[in-house]
C-alpha cells in the first residue's frame, strides 16, 4: 500500500476551525482529495493557518511539514470560497513549489453550494486562473449540498 503524506495550510480567517470538512473529504476521497486512490494511506504531515495576511506561515511552515514527510501541500478551500478569495494564492504555491520542491494542491474538501452559488453571482471565479484553482474542488451540486 502506497502512503502519501500531505499538508493542509487553512486562511487564517477560518484559524478556529477544526478541519472537520477536509477529514471528511480525505477519508471519502471527494474534492480535491479525489486525486489519492482509496486503497492509499494518505497521512497529514502537518495543519495549520496561512498566519494571516499577507501569509507569514507560507514562509516556515511547509518546510515543517516537508522535515515531517510531506510530498504535497494542499491549500484548503477555505483559500478560494471565503470573501474575497486569497489574493496571494498564487504567489503562495508558486514560493512553496520553488523553495521546497514540493507539489501545491489548491483546495481540500468540495466547495459547500452556498458559496457556490455566492461567488458563481458575483462573478469571482470568471477568469481563467481562478476556474483552474477551483477545478479540483467544484464537485458536482449533489456533492456541494452535502458540504453545506
Amino acid at each position: 500500500m502506497k502512503t502519501t503524506k500531505i499538508g493542509i495550510i487553512i486562511c487564517d480567517r477560518y484559524k478556529n476551525c477544526a478541519g472537520g470538512k477536509c477529514f471528511r473529504a480525505l477519508h471519502n476521497r471527494e474534492g480535491a482529495f479525489n486525486i489519492y486512490s482509496p486503497d492509499d494511506n494518505v497521512e497529514i504531515a502537518g495543519y495549520t493557518t496561512c498566519g494571516g495576511c499577507p501569509g507569514g506561515n507560507i514562509e516556515y511552515a511547509p518546510e515543517e511539514m516537508k522535515n515531517n514527510g510531506a510530498e504535497v501541500i494542499h491549500f484548503a478551500t477555505g483559500f478560494v470560497v471565503g470573501y474575497p478569495p486569497c489574493p496571494y494564492i498564487k504567489h503562495f504555491k508558486d514560493f512553496i513549489e520553488e523553495k521546497y520542491g514540493l507539489k501545491v494542491i489548491i483546495g481540500t474538501h468540495p466547495i459547500p453550494q452556498k458559496y457556490y452559488l455566492t461567488h458563481r453571482a458575483l462573478n469571482t471565479w470568471n477568469t481563467k486562473e481562478w476556474k483552474e484553482f477551483i477545478q479540483p474542488t467544484l464537485s458536482d451540486e449533489k456533492t456541494r449540498l452535502s458540504y453545506d
